[in-house]
């Protein structure tokens, strides 16, 4: 922060800061002792709490690690390919660079 700064960039700054992380999501084990890292007891519940831009709020409980991964990430949606479009046969001949065929034949 620059200190002659006004008093009203610096609160439009943060609030900018705070509305952009809201929403955010992260899950907390429940159980004894002191928060440590996720992966510690991958079998213990996890309260998911939310962001709203000043303290974090409980929205939900799941059974273990890997229920919170699948809701706090989830995988991207699939994208569907589009369907092929019918390719007309080929004509009799090898690969791309075929001789041209004769008038007669292509009468046939």
């Amino acid at each position: 922060m620059q200190d002659d700064e006004p008093l009203e960039e610096w609160a439009r700054r943060r609030d900018a800061r705070q509305a952009a992380s809201k929403g955010r999501r992260r899950a907390v084990p429940l159980g004894d002792g002191p928060h440590r890292g996720a992966h510690v007891n991958p079998d213990a519940p996890r309260a998911i709490e939310e962001w709203t831009g000043t303290e974090w709020m409980v929205v939900g409980v799941v059974e273990d690690l890997a229920a919170a991964k699948a809701l706090l990430y989830p995988p991207p949606p699939v994208q569907e390919k589009p369907a092929e479009w019918d390719r007309p046969a080929m004509g009799k001949g090898r690969g791309r660079h075929r001789k041209p065929s004769s008038a007669e034949d292509r009468d046939q």
